[in-house]
Parts: structure tokens; sequence; C-alpha cells
């Protein structure tokens, strides 16, 4: 991603620098689709949207929602905070009744709203995972966490609730 930030001028581009550790996933160099979310494994009935450094935390809980409640949710990297791919919000409809959203960002007026409200006119069902607004400052992460019921114990109960 960052040889395309440098190479194109047609969009502005942020870099966020990941505060967790590096996956050994291949990199994504296809950028030919921008703005589309990019499905990482299919599932049914919950699919879970997981943002930037928080995609290793949707494939953790996407592993502990078919371990406690034996299915496998669909698991999405939406890789652009910015835009929502409507074309596949839309196709999750049809399988899915839940979507779960897991942003390391502010949930007031971020991606996980913009989700809500694609679906606020629709039966599908969205809890959106993410920090309250005001400012944190030396903190423990996993505590933080956990205070927001980010746990995939925790996640999972919602899920089970839910459904």
């Amino acid at each position: 991603m960052l040889d395309w930030a440098l190479d194109q001028n047609e969009h502005p581009v942020i870099i966020l620098i990941p505060g967790n550790t590096v996956t050994d996933r291949e990199a994504d160099r296809d950028y030919s689709n921008i703005g589309r979310f990019k499905v990482e494994q299919q599932g049914e009935k919950v699919a879970i949207l997981a943002l930037g450094d928080f995609y290793q935390m949707g494939e953790s809980l996407a592993a502990a929602v078919k371990e406690k409640l034996g299915f496998e949710p669909t698991l999405i990297n939406p890789r652009f905070a910015s835009t929502i791919d409507t074309e596949l919000l839309e196709q999750l409809k049809e399988k899915h009744s839940l979507i779960v959203t897991l942003e390391d960002g502010i949930l007031d007026g971020g991606f996980g709203q913009k989700i809500d409200a694609y679906y606020s006119t629709s039966d599908v069902k969205v809890k959106n995972y993410g920090l309250e607004k005001k400012f944190y400052d030396r903190y423990d992460p996993a505590k933080l966490l956990e205070e927001l019921g980010m746990t995939n114990e925790a996640m999972v109960d919602d899920i089970r609730e839910l459904l």
C-alpha cells in the first residue's frame, strides 16, 4: 500500500503505522478496486468487519465464534475507512443477520457508524466496537479493551445475545 500511496496522485492518502504485531499474510498489492472491502473468510449469520490494526482481533474473534457458537462467521478486511462498499454490504443481507465492526478509533462518527447508518432501514443488526470519545493517555491497551468489552469472551457473549 505504501508503494501505491507514493506512486498515485489522484487521491489523498493517510498512512497509519500498525500498533500490533506484523502478520505473516502476503501484502495486498491490488489497488484496482479502491473503496472495495475484501472478504477474507466466507461464512454465515455474522459478518465481522475488522478495520486496520483490529484486523487481527477480527481473526481471533472469528475463531472464537466458530469454537463457542458452532458456525463460521464471515471475516472482512475493509481496507479503507473513508468509504463503504455498498455492493458488498447489500450482499451480506442474504446470509447474515448481524454485522460486527471493530475499529481502533473513536466510535462517534467513525467507520462503524457508517455501517450502522447503511443498515438502519433493514432487519440487519449492527454491533460496533471501538473507543469512546475521550483523550487516552498512558494506558494499558489490554486493560482498555477489556473495559470497552472488546475481549473475545465479551464479544462472543454479545453476539450470542444479539442472534
